[in-house]
């Protein structure tokens, strides 16, 4: 069995270890991944950061590339792509559901339903599944809360590109899949595949009892599903998606053939706590010491300084930055937005932001000369732009400059702590330099430690990817306590 992961940004991963993440996605690197022994294998897409346009663009793009991965395999390589089987395709995204949802699933169901061999019927059902239990998201009779509340009261329902006012998941099927056809918006999609506007009345919903009952049941239950059926996923604790998985990976496997006539397709959009419910993974090779153990030192043994960002603009990450930056140890570097949008619709851009981003630079030195850690964070609130594609260009500069000043700083650092998926991609792919990283684990629920890997500017830099919608205010302040807080170059107790 192999689970491939769609991730629309670096952090999905949080509830999993020893896996590889690719950022590079052409057929070569996936069949590579394919071929790692791990069960899992997570393709950074990143299109939470792209217009619906571009994210529809990317996703097949990859299916493509996987298709011919899967291809060569199979010609090459027979007992490998024995092993593959069943493929799991996940579509990973927000646990507080924003994000090209169900673009992304469409897509994923256009572009591999034919190369996969999955015939007429096409797909058997797809699930929704955001809960993400260490983090608080749960789902109760088809709600999907955030710390026991629904999920549409809170900050991130109001995001300016992803918001929406229902917290009952099949009411906000109904509303994406209206929305994904609905013609005469500015970035509207014309969808070429069945996900055609449903009423919330279609959507099924596998409740808590149906989960803690009979497995054989269950099994029952998911055979049965009309083709293309909608089901949303109730989950309070890990026996709930460990009992989903379990269902349906029986219908998934070839063996399915004997008793349900023949293996069931089934498609998931979903957070990271289901990647545990259809993986049993051994325990984790890192504690929180081991994790931190693995922080970067100089040729005298001592462990470099560690280097903070902060690219996430959400409540959430407000509060946590001002927690970090009340640490005397600590010195925030600010990029201010709105002076960089200034420049980048200027006449003479390149030069002024070169010359902004080298006063950045020398600051961020200045820190680390001190001893201190630097912190480079965005200024806080959200700069008015004029449209969507306005808001995104510009937030995919910031990451830019970000990623940039990170990676002159990188040979210089021990470890790197993240915040944010878009800053936590642009950081690995574009400033690192990364074609793919290995996970290592989780320093604190959520938070995940990667790895670079041979091919980036600085080899086995530990990378902590933090989302923008995790944690408690003193969660950030804690993680560099753990990983980066300690004593460096220079300082006592070195």
């Amino acid at each position: 069995m192999k689970v491939v992961v769609f991730d629309d940004d670096p952090t999905g991963s949080q509830t999993v270890h020893s896996c590889p993440l690719l950022l590079a996605t052409d057929a070569p690197s996936l069949r590579r991944g394919l071929a790692h022994p791990s069960p899992l294998l997570f393709v950074l897409a990143n299109t939470r950061a792209l217009a619906p346009d571009q994210a529809r663009e990317r996703v097949a793009s990859i299916c493509d590339n996987l298709a011919a991965a899967m291809a060569q395999i199979t010609a090459q390589d027979p007992d490998l792509a024995a092993r593959l089987q069943p493929l799991v395709l996940v579509s990973r995204g927000d646990s507080t559901l924003r994000g090209h949802f169900p673009l992304e699933l469409q897509v994923i169901e256009q572009q591999l339903a034919a190369p996969l061999g999955w015939g007429a019927s096409g797909v058997d059902g797809r699930f929704l599944v955001p809960a993400f239990l260490p983090g608080g998201r749960t789902t109760v009779g088809g709600e999907h809360r955030l710390n026991g509340e629904p999920v549409h009261t809170s900050d991130f329902a109001r995001d300016r590109l992803f918001g929406y006012d229902t917290s009952d998941l099949a009411e906000y099927i109904a509303a994406k899949t209206a929305a994904l056809g609905r013609d005469g918006q500015k970035e509207s999609v014309n969808p070429l595949s069945p996900f055609h506007p449903i009423s919330p009345a279609s959507v099924q919903r596998l409740g808590l009892a149906e989960l803690e009952g009979d497995p054989q049941a269950l099994v029952a239950r998911l055979a049965g599903l009309a083709p293309g059926a909608w089901v949303v996923v109730d989950a309070e604790r890990p026996q709930h998606l460990s009992a989903l998985g379990a269902a349906v990976l029986e219908l998934m496997a070839p063996a399915a053939a004997e008793r349900w006539g023949r293996p069931r397709r089934f498609l998931f959009q979903s957070a990271a706590s289901l990647l545990n419910g259809l993986v049993a993974l051994p325990p984790p090779p890192h504690d929180a010491a081991g994790l931190a153990a693995l922080r970067r030192r100089d040729a005298a043994g001592c462990p470099l300084p560690a280097l903070v960002l902060v690219g996430s603009h959400v409540p959430l990450a407000d509060a946590q930055l001002a927690a970090l930056l009340a640490e005397p140890a600590c010195q925030g570097v600010q990029v201010d937005v709105r002076r960089l949008a200034r420049v980048l619709e200027g006449p003479a851009a390149p030069e002024l932001l070169a010359s902004l981003q080298q006063a950045w630079l020398e600051q961020l030195r200045a820190v680390l000369a001190s001893g201190r850690t630097p912190v480079l964070h965005t200024s806080r609130g959200e700069v008015p732009c004029r449209s969507a594609a306005e808001r995104r260009r510009l937030g995919l500069a910031l990451a830019g400059v970000m990623a940039h000043l990170a990676a002159e700083l990188a040979p210089a650092v021990g470890c790197v702590i993240s915040k944010g998926g878009i800053t936590s991609h642009t950081l690995l792919a574009e400033g690192l330099g990364c074609s793919a990283v290995e996970l290592q684990g989780q320093l604190l629920p959520g938070l995940s430690l990667v790895l670079t890997g041979p091919e980036a500017r600085v080899p086995a830099l530990p990378v902590l990817t933090f989302p923008g919608n995790l944690g408690d205010a003193d969660t950030l302040r804690q993680a560099w306590q753990l990983l980066g807080g300690s004593p460096g170059p220079g300082r006592p107790g070195c």
